[in-house]
């Protein structure tokens, strides 16, 4: 399985209200975008967050978070993985997917 399909499914059903919420399969996970930026994905079983540079340190304190790697390379400050353990509460889901979306809110 290239990505969790039910924590994919959580997703989509949070942002489907959401305006200018699309979503696309690329490189074995499923990005979810919101005016055209991701904002989210679900690689294999985890949560990529794109989140305020600002904020990384502050987020990296909660359980289950670490920095997002590429290819073994430590990505830059606003790019957070979250485990599935700390993503198991509708509250939790909910908290990153506020998280993401504040990104961009912060962007205009």
């Amino acid at each position: 399985m290239p990505y969790d399909l039910k924590l994919a499914s959580r997703v989509r059903e949070r942002l489907c209200d959401v305006p200018q919420f699309e979503e696309r399969k690329k490189m074995g996970g499923l990005s979810f975008m919101v005016s055209g930026t991701v904002r989210l994905r679900v690689q294999d079983d985890d949560l990529v967050v794109r989140c305020e540079p600002g904020r990384t340190e502050e987020l990296l304190g909660r359980r289950g978070v670490r920095r997002l790697t590429m290819k073994g390379k430590t990505q830059m400050k606003g790019w957070l993985l979250v485990s599935p353990d700390a993503l198991q509460k509708k509250k939790d889901l909910d908290f990153w997917i506020g998280v993401a979306i504040e990104f961009g809110a912060n962007r205009r």
